[in-house]
């Protein structure tokens, strides 16, 4: 399932992913306590560091970059959320329709209107995709990997695999052949706090890539990936795609 939330704000910081982390978090809460804590905790204190069923991506319309913040000149940003979980998306749906305004550090969004989105159904082996957020993909040195090297098409597998175990208890099919049609890298700000204490850097540099790829597999494979994404990091807003043609 596939949501849109559109919001109207004059600016928001340039490590954005984690003001909508923040938004996420507080309508499923909101939403349902009790389902917000078993996803983000166990033991009641615990962080749950597991991976969750859904990635993220942010959109901005005309936007200048002024240091360390986007100023809109239109002020509206569109955020789109896709997960296999109709229960997660339900919650994120209700919690958001809670609030009309959303606060982060001095940052402040209205809430615009909430769609349901339609989604596409992979009924072929082979899709034409669009990263509508980049893939970050990373070998087990936690070295960054670009689509032209060899172990990118393992290291892919490994969490794609992962990624479906998480969501629906099996793993790949069959494997995944990912192919770059027109992709560049890109480098995201990310402040994350765990990150600043341990480190004293304001930023951690997410290099990732962004544009269009073939994608083969498993049909089914391909389903729920293109609701899940395909990414490390996705639930930090990596790894969304549409599809273009199949």
């Amino acid at each position: 399932m596939r949501i849109k939330c559109s919001f109207i704000c004059d600016e928001i910081p340039i490590s954005y992913r984690m003001l909508f982390v923040s938004i996420l978090k507080k309508c499923l809460e909101q939403a349902n306590e009790e389902y917000f804590n078993q996803l983000y905790y166990y033991q009641k204190q615990h962080r749950n560091k597991r991976s969750k069923n859904f990635t993220f991506s942010v959109f901005l319309r005309d936007y200048q970059l002024d240091k360390e913040v986007f100023r809109l000149d239109q002020g509206e940003v569109e955020w789109f959320i896709s997960s296999p979980d109709r229960e997660f998306i339900l919650y994120l749906y209700n919690g958001l329709q809670k609030n009309n305004s959303f606060n982060f550090q001095k940052y402040e969004l209205h809430r615009k209107r909430i769609d349901l989105l339609p989604e596409k159904i992979i009924n072929h082996s082979a899709i034409v995709c669009q990263t509508m957020s980049p893939i970050y993909i990373k070998n087990k040195d936690q070295q960054v990997l670009s689509p032209d090297q060899i172990e990118y098409h393992h290291e892919l597998n490994y969490i794609a695999n992962i990624t479906l175990k998480n969501a629906r208890g099996t793993g790949l099919k069959k494997e995944l052949q990912f192919k770059p049609l027109d992709m560049k890298k890109i480098v995201s700000k990310e402040a994350i706090a765990t990150f600043q204490k341990e480190t004293n850097r304001p930023y951690l540099y997410v290099e990732a890539y962004k544009g269009q790829f073939q994608l083969q597999g498993d049909p089914e494979d391909l389903n729920m990936l293109y609701q899940t994404g395909l990414s490390f990091r996705r639930n930090a807003g990596y790894g969304m795609f549409e599809i273009l043609s199949t």
